[in-house]
């Protein structure tokens, strides 16, 4: 399952999770927010397809349940999908599947769609990359705030079925927003935290961030 730690580096998204067949729907839709977000809804579609066949192919070689990581970053014209997983040993290859069958075209379907791709190993798994071409005319840098793009990202996954279109904007209630507070505070005291003090590391944190960024001191 999705894990609740998710990570926003400055230009890119890093998501926790396990690889189970369940979550690839909730991935794809994580995909397709996370490029409304960057202005790059043009890749959304063959974006997800990469996501599918990358942890699809974990979920086949390496294991259902493996824990793995799936970041997004762009650098230059190309936005960058990485998936690592904690198998070093099982290392994707293209192969040459005859036409009717029924496995092994994961990855002569990413080579057809990505600009590149490749694997890095580690001494303690691989990461399994690919690129795409980002088009003419879209946005040449990200946005500058990436705890607002976390906020959406995982909102418009905890309070939508489907994926909205366009930027998010009005479409995530404060309901949903509430909820999902609620919830990771549910997990915290699930797993022996203190939400209590979690909520005021959360409320030191968000002001110390609010008057780096010259927003003004809050109460």
């Amino acid at each position: 399952m999705l894990k609740n730690e998710c990570a926003v580096p400055r230009g890119g998204l890093t998501v926790p999770l396990l690889a189970q067949p369940e979550e690839l729907s909730r991935l794809r839709r994580l995909t397709r927010s996370y490029l409304e977000l960057w202005a790059l809804e043009t890749l959304a579609d063959t974006a997800q397809l990469c996501v599918s066949e990358l942890v699809a192919n974990v979920i086949l070689h390496v294991g259902e349940g493996a824990s793995i990581t799936l970041r997004f970053s762009a650098h230059g014209r190309r936005l960058r999908i990485e998936l690592a997983d904690p198998d070093p040993r099982r290392i994707p290859v293209l192969l040459s599947s005859p036409d009717d069958a029924e496995s092994g075209r994961g990855m002569a379907l990413l080579d057809a769609v990505a600009a590149d791709w490749g694997v890095v190993l580690h001494a303690d798994g691989k990461v399994t990359w690919c690129e795409l071409d980002i088009a003419p005319g879209a946005p040449e840098r990200l946005p500058e705030n990436p705890c607002s793009i976390r906020a959406d990202v995982l909102l418009n996954l905890y309070g939508h079925t489907e994926p909205t279109s366009g930027r998010l904007t009005g479409v995530v209630t404060e309901d949903a927003a509430v909820r999902l507070i609620a919830d990771v505070l549910h997990w915290l005291s699930a797993h022996g935290h203190d939400p209590d003090t979690a909520l005021d590391h959360a409320q030191t944190r968000f002001e110390a961030m609010a008057v780096s960024a010259g927003t003004g001191r809050w109460n």
